[in-house]
């Protein structure tokens, strides 16, 4: 596997980062998930754009240009000979000192990886993913705003190691209000009476680029969606439910804390939606 590291293509065993960077002592840093589908990157134009906002917002300095990086992610995959594959954009602060001080460190570090990647198994795809809600909270948008998707995802693991523990494989975050925020790694719409809420992002959820996607696939479908306060209450008494995430794309979920969701199984309109992202993935976006 080829990594793009600094400008340059290395063998993977070479793709190294200096221990004295501020994204490994940190977190101090920015990423995106991307996928490719099929030859076409999905989206890679919003993620970039996102990149970028998360950036400014943590005044961190992108090496290159937004036509740079499109170019350098879509090379990464025809090094590596990838038609479908999961692609890590990651930029950090670079190396500095001990301190925390961000200007101590004079040059972003940027490197991709494009692989593959398998969320959770198909059976989940087909008959639905059983999620609980777990103790920790997601930290509240005062303190980090969930829109910065940046390096620092200590809030997330520690969700999904209690997800683990309850036999999970994902699980609800509440905020400090008790309103459901997300996933530990996906955003979560539940369906009710054929019209589709989600969390906003004040609540704590990451604007993703696939939460995204079913926004345009509602119109679409002519289905009503829209940003609501949720509660538990109103996911166990939802018709269907489902979870969206670039790794994961669109899955249902069948229960949430041991409640049936609906008939358990995975809804009409989940379906439907889940059919019309599969048609969107292979022409919106850039060919590699």
């Amino acid at each position: 596997m080829k990594i793009y590291l600094d400008g340059k293509f290395v063998d993977e065993s070479e793709a190294k980062v200096s221990v004295f960077d501020h994204g490994l002592l940190y977190g101090d840093g920015v990423f995106e998930g991307i996928r490719l589908y099929g030859g076409n990157v999905f989206r890679l134009d919003e993620h970039l754009e996102r990149l970028e906002h998360s950036a400014k917002a943590l005044m961190l300095a992108i090496p290159l240009n937004r036509a740079e990086l499109s170019a350098a992610t879509c090379e990464t995959c025809r090094v590596n000979g990838l038609s479908d594959a999961y692609i890590r954009l990651v930029v950090t602060r670079g190396v500095g000192d001990l301190g925390l001080a961000p200007w101590l460190c004079p040059k972003p570090t940027l490197f991709i990886i494009a692989s593959r990647i398998s969320l959770y198994p198909q059976e989940h795809y087909d008959n639905g993913l059983a999620i609980v809600t777990v103790p920790t909270r997601r930290i509240s948008p005062a303190a980090l705003p969930p829109t910065v998707k940046s390096l620092n995802y200590l809030n997330n693991i520690l969700g999904k190691i209690e997800a683990r523990q309850f036999g999970a494989l994902e699980a609800i975050m509440l905020n400090d209000q008790g309103y459901v925020a997300e996933c530990t790694a996906d955003n979560i719409f539940a369906i009710h009476k054929g019209a589709i809420m989600t969390p906003a992002a004040s609540q704590g959820a990451l604007k993703g680029i696939t939460r995204g996607a079913v926004f345009d696939i509602a119109a679409e479908l002519g289905v009503p969606i829209r940003e609501a306060d949720m509660t538990r209450y109103d996911i166990w008494c939802a018709d269907e439910c489902f979870l969206t995430g670039t790794g994961a794309e669109i899955v249902p979920v069948s229960k949430l804390d041991g409640r049936l969701i609906g008939d358990g199984r995975p809804g009409t309109i989940t379906r439907d939606i889940m059919k019309a992202f599969r048609r969107r993935v292979l022409v919106e976006g850039t060919r590699i």
